[in-house]
């Protein structure tokens, strides 16, 4: 470590924190020495956390303080993490309609947030600082798992508005000391990437940050253009918000030299989960619960896939609770060699909206068609919709070795899969937007699966 990394680390970023009076750094020595706790320990901090945080919110949020009247719960009363299940799942339509309400009386300084809406509509929501101390010192927990820290040279590859419409010049201050480096992921034009390669060049960052898909499409175009990044020193990749696919980690490690990390969370739902050394995805047992619920809400055993709920402990101000991320996952009740008692998510296998329905019934993963194109000649980027049982859309950029034969091979096998009636529309074009929020999406199916 630098001694400028140690001065940013050990007094900067704390100087920082406390003026915004946010505990973060003692939320993240608290969190580096109960990770190493054993399961049984780690659960018994939940359940008196949440046993805390229930009885917080059923005196000071309307919506809770009425909902535990009318079904009769007693948060103190709860004597093990099953008990949550008495209360009801919550999900974005609940907190559309009750967002005042959920509002906690003694709240201060909430501040408004939004989701990118990808899927839909975006979910309006407040976070409190206990929250923010919480979020932040959970991811800086993880990326000191692979030996970088607050102050080393960052390069975050982004699209969020709610990031870019930020850079006023105290935001541009504080980046420059803590050498955070912000990459639009918008615009991925040669120009654009001939542009950032340079920049990632010029910084040789210990870390990169973004979306799997940016880091990708800039590591392919590298890779195109004979540049070589693999002996930057750049120690590990961070990816998150969007699914990462074995060919996306493969080409950003190979080109980077570097692993990739990857991270799960939201917005909305919090930093839930993030990858160590060892390659398990360790969920922030500290401050959340996740339970797998199937179609019928019933709560799933570890190894079986259903949707992602998580409760956020930290979320007292504005809670989250039961809630529904509308992510599809499996938890494990295998321990990680590591030698850290957090729990296991086993696998993300992405949104909801990333699984398809064909004319039988059957559900298929988007990785069914993805591959399919993935293996094809030219094939620059692409993008599925599914309209309806009887229509799927595939937007394709071609690359200069792209063969017309492959056309009616998408159509074949896209038939094989979904059914033989199953209209196919090829539609080329010279890119495919991102979504609003800069995240890219493969997959997208309109159809309730």
């Amino acid at each position: 470590m630098s001694l400028y990394t140690k001065w940013v680390s050990g007094a900067l970023f704390p100087l920082h924190e406390r003026l915004k009076k946010h505990t973060t750094v003692q939320v993240r020595r608290d969190m580096e020495r109960s990770q190493w706790w054993t399961v049984n320990e780690l659960e018994q901090l939940q359940l008196e956390k949440l046993r805390g945080f229930l009885t917080d919110i059923g005196q000071n949020v309307p919506y809770y303080r009425d909902l535990f009247k009318t079904i009769g719960f007693a948060p103190d009363a709860i004597a093990s993490l099953q008990d949550l299940q008495q209360l009801p799942l919550t999900g974005k339509p609940e907190i559309r309609a009750n967002t005042d309400v959920l509002k906690a009386d003694n709240a201060i300084g909430l501040s408004r947030f939004n989701t990118g809406g990808s899927s839909g509509e975006p979910l309006i929501f407040f976070i409190g600082s206990q929250r923010v101390s919480h979020d932040v010192a959970a991811k800086w927990r993880a990326t000191r798992w692979w030996n970088v820290d607050i102050g080393d040279p960052e390069i975050v590859v982004w699209g969020s508005p709610i990031e870019l419409g930020a850079q006023d010049r105290v935001r541009q201050i504080r980046d420059k000391l803590f050498r955070t480096q912000l990459l639009p992921a918008f615009e991925m034009s040669d120009e654009k990437l001939d542009q950032f390669v340079s920049t990632i060049q010029q910084v040789s960052p210990p870390m990169l940050f973004g979306y799997p898909s940016a880091l990708a499409h800039i590591a392919q175009h590298a890779q195109k253009k004979s540049i070589k990044l693999d002996g930057l020193g750049i120690r590990v990749a961070f990816v998150t918000s969007e699914r990462l696919y074995d060919y996306q980690r493969e080409k950003i490690e190979q080109v980077f030299g570097c692993p990739v990390a990857n991270g799960y969370g939201g917005r909305d739902a919090g930093f839930i989960a993030h990858q160590c050394p060892e390659g398990s995805m360790h969920i922030t047992a500290e401050d959340i619960i996740v339970e797998i619920i199937d179609s019928e809400d019933r709560v799933l055993p570890p190894g079986e896939s259903g949707e992602i709920v998580v409760t956020h402990l930290a979320t007292s101000d504005f809670p989250f609770v039961r809630y529904r991320t509308g992510d599809v996952g499996v938890l494990s009740d295998a321990s990680c060699s590591c030698g850290r008692g957090l729990p296991v998510l086993k696998e993300i296998q992405g949104r909801s909206t990333d699984f398809l329905l064909a004319q039988d019934g059957t559900v298929l993963h988007g990785l069914a068609l993805i591959y399919i194109l993935r293996d094809l000649p030219g094939i620059a980027l692409f993008k599925i919709t599914q309209e309806s049982l009887d229509l799927t859309r595939v937007d394709i950029v071609r690359g200069d070795d792209y063969v017309s034969s492959n056309e009616q091979a998408i159509i074949d096998v896209f038939q094989q899969r979904l059914g033989n009636e199953v209209q196919v529309d090829i539609a080329y074009c010279d890119e495919i937007e991102p979504e609003k929020s800069g995240k890219f999406r493969y997959v997208v199916s309109k159809v309730s699966v």
